[in-house]
């Protein structure tokens, strides 16, 4: 039977195929796989579709046509970057090697059956508190419209809008504030066109409007949150600059990603496109594409370090993607989409490392049941909201 090394081969293939168009010679399927192999992938990934389907693809599993039933079952990136192979190859990882670990591959037949008593963890969806300059407080949830004077929502994204035309002084900007409770996610474009994917359990101090010639100031005040920064040559030169406890990074127009939580001591920010340049006190660094700093406010530490972009971002487009990620940081990213509580029942558990792609929309024991076909605990328990890691 098939190993998780070929799974992660198969993926980068498919991905291959998906977004480059590779040939049939530069696939080579057939060269990795036995035909009992690929009789599996595709009784597996076909199961919906009818046998006549399953046996073309079987004779030509290595034509890039034939991975078309594959490619229906994949949410794609949305946007082209140099690091897209990677993140289809991720996607494609997160299809396969979940598709093989719930069916039975030989990673792990004999599991112990969990413990669930009460089941009422759902995953997250599109929600969030916006509080407006008088106080009122305004719940946005997917599927429910809301609308004011320069601002409006359909659930999914809070527009602003741009360029207001008001002639005031600095000290009468007026903020608004957007919180993200465990459970959720948002987007807010902000009046002068920056869209700003925010994580779970993240809230973002920002101006109704940006005064004209002055910095672009935004607070990041707790969690996570990317930001595709419209150009200060839109704006007059006019500067972006995130705050995030006590650091500050400054942007003329790019992509970055910034991950600061309440119960972290690290800021992490990663550059995608552009340059930013990051301080805090007398530290100041400027990060180049696929640089990450990462900052320990505790200790006053400052570090830079190459990382892969869509293992850092992957959260926005709808992917949890762990890169050698110890158990407990792993589930401390779950708790927060899950609105979950999490127990170790030994604490050598919280050391285990996983490596995949996972989907943001499966389901709590999905995921759990991942973790156990590879090895990786030995059961789970949950009791309502609360998570038991055996």
């Amino acid at each position: 039977m098939m190993n998780f090394k070929k799974i992660i081969i198969l993926s980068k293939q498919i991905a291959s195929s998906l977004l480059k168009d590779k040939s049939a010679k530069e696939l080579e399927t057939s060269n990795l796989f036995s035909e009992e192999e690929k009789e599996d992938i595709l009784k597996r990934l076909t199961e919906e579709d009818k046998i006549e389907s399953r046996l073309h693809l079987k004779s030509k599993i290595d034509s890039k046509a034939d991975w078309q039933i594959i490619k229906s079952k994949l949410v794609m990136p949305k946007k082209t970057y140099r690091w897209q192979y990677a993140a289809a190859a991720a996607i494609v990882l997160g299809v396969l090697s979940s598709t093989y670990f719930l069916k039975g591959n030989s990673l792990g037949n004999n599991i112990n059956a969990p413990i669930i008593v009460d089941n009422q963890i759902e995953p997250g969806i599109d929600k969030a508190l916006l509080t407006l300059e008088s106080g009122e407080v305004v719940e946005l949830v997917k599927g429910v419209k809301y609308e004011a004077e320069y601002l409006k929502s359909e659930g999914e994204e809070l527009v602003y809008q741009e360029n207001l035309k008001k002639q005031v002084v600095e000290e009468e900007i007026s903020f608004n504030y957007l919180s993200i409770p465990k459970g959720g996610q948002f987007q807010i474009t902000l009046e002068d066109g920056t869209h700003v994917w925010l994580n779970s359990e993240s809230k973002l101090k920002y101006p109704v409007y940006f005064i004209k010639g002055n910095p672009r100031l935004v607070e990041l005040v707790y969690g996570e949150a990317y930001f595709d920064v419209s150009p200060s040559t839109n704006h007059n030169g006019a500067k972006f600059q995130v705050i995030s406890k006590g650091q500050n990074v400054e942007v003329l127009g790019t992509e970055f990603n910034i991950k600061a939580y309440q119960d972290e001591v690290n800021i992490y920010t990663t550059l995608v496109e552009g340059k930013v340049e990051v301080s805090s006190g007398e530290i100041k660094e400027n990060l180049i594409p696929k640089q990450q700093s990462i900052l320990n406010i505790e200790n006053n530490v400052f570090a830079i370090a190459h990382v892969d972009v869509y293992n850092e971002i992957a959260w926005k487009d709808g992917v949890f993607n762990f890169e050698n990620k110890t158990l407990k940081d792993i589930m401390m990213v779950l708790s927060r989409w899950y609105d979950i509580d999490v127990a170790f029942e030994k604490k050598d558990l919280e050391t285990q490392k996983f490596i995949g792609a996972l989907k943001k929309n499966y389901s709590i024991e999905k995921i759990l049941t991942i973790f156990q076909k590879a090895n990786i605990i030995n059961s789970y328990e949950i009791n309502k909201k609360s998570v038991i890691i055996k």
